[in-house]
């Protein structure tokens, strides 16, 4: 009889498991409250298992933001290419907008766990720079749009594409403070922000 063939894991299958562990228990408690024992239990692991995958518990929370914003990205990216093979500008503004935020179950519990993830953060000089590597690529790509649309005519005189950028980062930051806390509905939040748009662009 042939010796039974050990079953082969999917190391980052794995990762995204514990990642998604993790989620669970931030979205509701905190980061603060989720022990690596925790999350192990959540995933159906054991503490042995999950150390296997993350040294300790920052490392984990890296990874853990990392494929949220991943998961956040490919869910923009969905939302635009769903449109049309090229949308203009202002339709790219306007679905990264929506894309961050709180419009589903998904996007809003990655926004729960991104704000347990900003407080941690700011206490912790590591992971603060962690956190801080992301936002000048999407300030630059967000520029670079309102930059396409001021020079098609697009947009209304004198906009500067990096502060506009800058404010439509906020204005989602704001409004999803809101929706969460259910002082605004999601959908009102994502009518607020076409407002916003509207006083931008012409036409």
């Amino acid at each position: 009889m042939a010796p039974a063939v050990p079953k082969r894991v999917d190391h980052e299958e794995r990762r995204r498991l514990i990642a998604g562990a993790l989620w669970r228990i931030a979205s509701t408690r905190g980061l603060e409250g989720a022990s690596l024992r925790d999350v192990a239990a959540e995933a159906g692991i054991s503490l042995g298992q999950l150390q296997h995958y993350f040294a300790g518990k920052d490392e984990m929370i890296v990874f853990a933001l990392e494929h949220i914003s991943t998961l956040g990205e490919e869910r923009i990216r969905r939302r635009i290419t769903a449109l049309t093979e090229e949308p203009a500008p202002r339709t790219v503004l306007r679905e990264c907008a929506a894309g961050m935020l709180p419009l589903d179950d998904e996007s809003r519990t990655g926004l729960l766990v991104g704000i347990a993830y900003f407080i941690r953060a700011l206490g912790d000089e590591r992971l603060r720079r962690h956190a801080q590597e992301g936002q000048p690529a999407l300030r630059a790509f967000l520029a670079d749009q309102f930059r396409q649309a001021a020079e098609a005519g697009d947009t209304v005189p004198g906009l500067d594409p990096d502060t506009e950028a800058m404010l439509l980062i906020a204005l989602t930051d704001g409004l999803t403070s809101s929706a969460l806390l259910e002082v605004i509905t999601p959908e009102e939040a994502l009518e607020l922000m076409d407002r916003h748009l509207d006083r931008l662009f012409v036409g």
